[in-house]
């Protein structure tokens, strides 16, 4: 959160965080193939993100579990409410763009959530042969890196923005990761 804390004072204050940020952003903008990048970039999307989120959740359902999928929509529910305000505060001008709002990545956000509450909610209720503990984490921070990386390198936004938004995914999603594992080692009750 300090991190997070941080970027925000440097995107507020035009800070110099903020112009080394520009001209790394600058030195990265339209690298690497576009279609690869925009499918990066979309990874973080609600029309993508979302439906990973209520499979996990659907999943969820049918494995018994009640009150976790319900935890998993309003952290989902939690980025909108605390990104859109984000933006509107600082009013960061995104790259190639004269639009603001850019600050910080609302897709990139959303992957975080969308995808880490998806593994939680996994973890939580299943541990089959298929699904190995460390698997459902590491695709959720793939898919999370790698949204994040196409939104840079496609020039949607600024690295600081999707730094700051990768800060934020930790924090969000650390009251599901508490009732989740508190479930995984307490009693049934708390399907």
């Amino acid at each position: 959160m300090a991190l997070f804390g941080l970027i925000t004072w440097q995107v507020v204050a035009d800070g110099p965080l903020v112009r080394l940020d520009e001209r790394v952003g600058d030195s990265l903008f339209r690298r690497g193939p576009a279609a690869l990048t925009q499918l990066f970039s979309d990874l973080g999307g609600v029309p993508v993100a979302l439906p990973v989120l209520v499979c996990a959740m659907a999943y969820a359902l049918w494995r018994g579990a009640r009150r976790l999928p319900v935890y998993a929509a309003l952290t989902m529910a939690a980025v909108p409410a605390l990104v859109i305000p984000l933006k509107v505060a600082t009013a960061r001008q995104g790259p190639l763009t004269e639009a603001v709002n850019y600050y910080p990545s609302g897709h990139t956000a959303t992957a975080a959530v969308a995808y880490g509450a998806s593994a939680l909610l996994l973890l939580a209720v299943d541990r089959p042969a298929w699904l190995r503990a460390w698997m459902p984490p590491a695709a959720a921070v793939l898919l999370t890196a790698v949204t994040g990386v196409g939104l840079v390198l496609h020039g949607y936004h600024w690295p600081l923005d999707v730094l700051a938004s990768w800060c934020l995914g930790p924090v969000l999603l650390a009251p599901l990761w508490w009732v989740s594992r508190w479930r995984r080692s307490g009693p049934r009750a708390t399907r």
